[in-house]
């Protein structure tokens, strides 16, 4: 059976929104998008009339990680199997957001996937990066524990040190299935030795795992909040910086002519100064030494026309998830119109993985049929974002997942 969704107002994700629209869906698959004047007839369609309809959300920086403190030290010493417990509710709660789409920068996605896959759970499309990439030390390190316990796999991400541990790191996501490669070309917040503006990671090792990903056309998305770490990585040819925090004009300028994408996490950064209770005091200073500069250098990533691709960063499991899209009211506040952040959050979301990039984020004939509806209008009042209630419609691949009783 096809599905019609008649809306008064249809943003497609790039390009002008349509008033009076339909979006008409043959499995899993759009095959119409506009007027409603000149949609076909759908005489046995399961109709569904709502106030808009756009594509499905795309979270391009997430993680599952099923732990409900900040403090990696408590993940590295977690079950497997009771974080993974707690992660399946959290996918629910995400596509019940209104993501269809996670880009998993590092966590238990690419091994919840295959249940996704197969209807075993619920979720949206996980692209897996596997584990975090960093150096000895660095961010992806798991500072106050022995080095060969976190170096046996047991930490938050994998260490590699010289151009050979780098090359068979990236390779070992590859041999996983990761459809991206995350690594650390800065310092972090949560971890705790390592500074936030040192560059981590030599310009030699940086292109060693560029090019060993893109030969399996797989893209890097960097960690990098110092400007050392953006311009080094943009440098060894990333597709993706992550977070951005101490990015200036000169960063902003390579970063179009390099034709990377910025991946701002502005959801995370505000809420760790609200955290100062439960963060380890280290982090929180951290995150209060880089939240103003950060928001100062989405502005100027914005302002230059960097293009901009909705992340959240969020990790701590609980009713966090399914919130995610309060990240297009942080684009909005930074200087993006709303239909600019929706595109950040829809039609730019693929693109952020490159040659392994679905046909998703457009409500285009032949697009993968995930889509949404939502009880507002976003052109006119952001303030639905972040609400999952305020999400009362989302298929994937075609497939009614959530929507109202009796609709």
């Amino acid at each position: 059976m096809s599905v019609r969704v008649n809306a008064d107002l249809l943003i497609p994700g790039r390009g002008d929104p349509i008033t009076d629209g339909t979006v008409v869906i043959d499995g899993s698959t759009i095959t119409y998008a506009g007027p409603a004047s000149n949609a076909p007839v759908t005489p046995d369609a399961a109709v569904s009339n709502v106030p808009t309809v756009l594509p499905g959300l795309w979270e391009c920086h997430g993680h599952f990680i099923g732990e409900h403190t900040p403090d990696p030290e408590t993940w590295a010493k977690g079950s497997p199997i009771t974080q993974t417990a707690r992660a399946v509710a959290d996918v629910r709660r995400t596509l019940d957001g209104g993501i269809t789409s996670v880009r998993e920068t590092g966590g238990l996605g690419l091994m919840m996937q295959p249940a996704i896959k197969d209807g075993s759970m619920t979720g949206p499309t996980i692209y897996g990066a596997g584990d975090v990439l960093s150096t000895t030390g660095g961010h992806g390190d798991t500072h106050s524990f022995p080095l060969d316990w976190v170096q046996s796999g047991s930490g938050f991400g994998v260490m590699c040190d010289g151009v050979p541990e780098c090359l068979k790191a990236v390779r070992l996501q590859l041999r996983r299935g990761a459809s991206v490669i995350k690594i650390c070309a800065s310092g972090g917040v949560l971890s705790e030795v390592d500074n936030p503006i040192h560059q981590q990671f030599s310009g030699e090792e940086l292109r060693a795992m560029v090019e060993e990903a893109g030969r399996a056309e797989r893209v890097v998305a960097a960690h990098c909040h110092g400007k050392a770490g953006i311009m080094a990585a943009l440098d060894a040819g990333v597709k993706t910086i992550e977070h951005g925090s101490y990015l200036d004009e000169e960063a902003a300028q390579l970063m179009i002519e390099r034709d990377a994408i910025l991946v701002p996490t502005r959801y995370i950064v505000a809420q760790l100064v609200e955290m100062e209770d439960i963060l380890t005091r280290y982090a929180y200073e951290k995150g209060v030494a880089i939240a103003d500069r950060h928001a100062e250098g989405l502005k100027i990533a914005i302002a230059a026309g960097v293009t901009i691709a909705m992340g959240t960063d969020i990790f701590i499991s609980g009713d966090g998830y399914g919130r995610n899209s309060l990240e297009i009211r942080h684009l909005q506040d930074a200087g993006m119109s709303a239909l600019e952040a929706i595109e950040a959050a829809t039609a730019t979301g693929p693109l952020t993985l490159g040659p392994q990039a679905p046909a998703s984020g457009q409500l285009v004939a032949g697009y993968d049929a995930d889509v949404i509806a939502i009880d507002f209008d976003p052109l006119d009042d952001n303030t639905g974002w972040g609400d999952r209630e305020r999400v009362t419609h989302v298929w994937k691949q075609g497939q009614a997942v959530k929507r109202p009783a009796l609709s």
